[in-house]
This record gives C-alpha cells, structure tokens and sequence, in this order.
C-alpha cells in the first residue's frame, strides 16, 4: 500500500454524523440501514443522532448476494432509507445492496465513511478520501501484512482464508524500559561512554509485557542511530535479535520527547502494527496522538501494569478576562 493513510477515528466519524443531522432529518428516512460488518457502526450513529429504527443487510461478495439480517421487518414501499457502509469501493457492495432494496420499493440514499478514485459510485453523504487509503477503527488490522496476505488469498479464490480480527493484532515495542531498564538521562550527562558501557551491561528485565512475543514485529528506539550496532549486539545476546530493529534518525527527528514520540509513531505505521507499547508516558500519549489508530500501551516496568492510551488534542476556551 503506497499511499498515505487516512486514519478515521469514532470519534471523528460521529462528530461528522452530527455535523450532517440537519441534512439528514430533512430527508425524512424511516431507517438507517447498515451493511455488514463495515457499515454497522455508521448506521447505529446515523440511527441515534436521527431518531430512526437501524436494521442490517448482509452481503455475500463472491456470489453478490443481498440477505436482510435483521429483527425489524423492511420498511413499507415508498419509504425512504439510508443505507451505510464504511468505503465505497471498487466493487459490486452498494450497487446491490441498493439494487436489492430499491426491488423491495425503497427510496435509497447512500452514506459511507469515505470514497475515493475507486469508487464505482459517488455516495449522498461520504467523506473525500481521494489519494489516500481510508483506515478505519474497526479495521486497523487490515493494515498488517498478515491481513493483506490473507486478503489477497481470498480474491484468489480462497474463501476461507481469513482469520478472526483479533487474531491479526501485531506489535512494536520500545526497547529502554520494556526489555531492559533505562539509564537515568544524567549518567548520559555525566559520562556518555561510562552510561553506554553500564546499558550495555544490563540484564534483561525478569517480567515483560505479557504479549505472545512471536507477535511482536519490531522494536522501535529512541536511540540515535549511531548507537545501532551496540542495539543490535544486545538484542541479539539476549534472544531478541531476531526482530526488526527501527532506530532514530537524528536529522529526521532530534532528541527531544516530542521528536522521539513523532518517530516512533511514524515507524509503528510504516510496520504496520496494531499496538505500540511504550515505557514513557509522555511519550505514550504523544504516539496516540499521532497515530490514532493505534493501540498506545504505557508500560509501567516498576509496577508491571500496562496501560491503554488515548489521547485528543484540547485547546481552553478562550475568556475576556476585561
């Protein structure tokens, strides 16, 4: 996937649902209907910000075909719909999902979370993801190569070749207070070369995340990337050398918390992990920010706790204070 990538949070898309109310209540719609799975999130949004009962389509993509799933009954001919998915792509979903309830009598309107060059068809209510690979929060797995392999093996022909969401979850981990201890800043002030030397010399923490380490990708330092043959000798004295290293790269980023936090977010999507585990707090919410998408992990080596980060930007309000 070579283009930059589109990261589309709930957040996001509920604030843009709710920006679109007005639009939508005047259309009168008798239901917000979700394909499934993609659509499911944007039609209980569009559901509750218009008052509207929210029922299913199901969808088989190999033999196009269209199935109500749902409790509710279809709404009478004549009423008006709107129908949600996550992207319209470049295949048949919307086409026959909109085929399938204008043959029940329906007046179909379209809403996706994002369109693009692709898209066979231009949606009523979408968001321009020209140029870009739209990512959504219910598929930040589909960015990890596992997932693209097995894809590619189900547009072969392969039907079942897709695993469970979850189990696509991968990770990048920091190295300095997740695989060994951190050498307080001042010893690096003091003297560099004794600091390297004693961080050369450490042990490897007793307890580690609790993460299935043949999950783990790659591990992404802070440190510059002079310090890479020093890295790679003690990742691979302690059985760790068999992960992708991703260093630093001063002139790209400096060594300050907000430039360490930049590079390690970058890198973690270049990976194309799920999660990131962190041993800076600071750090950790910087990454969140950066990277929205991304599952954020502090990890508290002292108190072996993690903790799952999210993080927005905020401004105060501005107050006249005459």
């Amino acid at each position: 996937m070579k283009k930059p990538v589109l990261q589309l949070t709930y957040e996001q898309l509920d604030h843009w649902i709710e920006s679109l109310q007005p639009a939508l209540l005047a259309e009168e719609f008798s239901a917000a209907i979700g394909i499934l799975r993609g659509g499911a999130p944007l039609a209980l949004m569009a559901s509750h910000s218009i008052g509207v009962p929210v029922a299913f389509l199901s969808y088989d993509r190999r033999a196009r075909h269209v199935t109500w799933d749902s409790s509710l009954p279809l709404p009478s001919p004549g009423s008006k719909v709107l129908l949600c998915e996550d992207i319209a792509g470049r295949g048949f979903t919307l086409v026959d999902c909109i085929a399938f309830l204008e043959q029940h009598g329906l007046i179909v309107k379209t809403l996706t979370g994002a369109f693009d060059e692709l898209s066979r068809i231009r949606p009523d209510y979408a968001n321009d993801a020209t140029g870009y690979f739209a990512l959504f929060p219910w598929e930040r797995q589909a960015y990890t190569e596992g997932y693209r392999e097995d894809w590619l093996q189900v547009e072969a022909g392969d039907a079942q070749a897709m695993a469970h969401d979850h189990e696509y979850a991968t990770y990048a981990i920091d190295l300095d207070g997740i695989l060994l201890p951190d050498v307080p800043l001042s010893r690096y002030d003091a003297d560099l070369s004794a600091a390297l030397a004693e961080r050369d010399a450490l042990q490897p923490f007793e307890v580690l995340p609790g993460i299935d380490l043949e999950r783990v990708r790659a591990v992404i330092t802070g440190r510059p990337q002079t310090d890479l043959d020093r890295t790679r000798g003690w990742l691979e004295r302690h059985g760790f050398g068999h992960l992708e290293l991703v260093m630093r790269v001063p002139d790209a980023h400096d060594e300050t918390p907000l430039a360490a936090a930049e590079h390690k977010a970058a890198a973690a999507l270049r990976c194309g992990v799920t999660h990131f585990i962190e041993s800076d707090p600071v750090q950790a919410l910087r990454i969140a920010q950066a990277a929205p998408l991304l599952r954020v992990i502090w990890w508290d080596a002292a108190t072996r706790t993690g903790t799952l980060v999210n993080a927005s930007r905020w401004s105060p309000s501005t107050v006249d204070a005459s």
